[in-house]
């Protein structure tokens, strides 16, 4: 029953939904408001006195031609961080369990097994002695 949920867990679809979804919605929150909290107010630095943020408008007077390029680079920079985490924290840890534990699909099946001791006998049969039979 073991053996069974080890190789349930390391295989590479289940880590990968594993990270896509519940860790990856758990990070999200996390670097969001770190970005809210730290990268924001940083880029607001850089955007001068304009009320709107880090940007530029493309037509004066009209606030909808506002291009913003602070959220640009706090999605970008959110992106990174998450997918340092994930990596870090769940990509690395489970390589590192599928090089320890090895890999279920590299081992033989019983179908495997049984034909190589099929094609052993046979070539035990055809090197025997008188054509492969014994005699007692």
């Amino acid at each position: 029953m073991l053996k069974g949920f080890k190789e349930f867990l390391l295989r590479g679809n289940v880590v990968d939904l594993a990270v896509a979804v519940v860790l990856g919605t758990a990070f999200v929150a996390i670097v969001t408001a770190f970005s809210e909290g730290v990268i924001n107010p940083l880029l607001a630095m850089f955007g001068g006195t304009n009320p709107i943020g880090l940007g530029f408008q493309l037509i004066a007077d009209k606030p909808a031609t506002f291009v913003a390029i602070g959220p640009i680079i706090t999605a970008g920079l959110n992106f990174l961080i998450i997918a340092t985490l994930l990596y870090f924290v769940l990509v690395v840890p489970a390589t590192r369990a599928k090089a320890r534990w090895g890999n279920a699909d590299d081992a033989l099946t019983e179908i495997d097994l049984l034909h190589q001791i099929r094609d052993l006998l046979a070539e035990d049969r055809a090197n025997g002695p008188g054509g492969g039979r014994h005699e007692s």
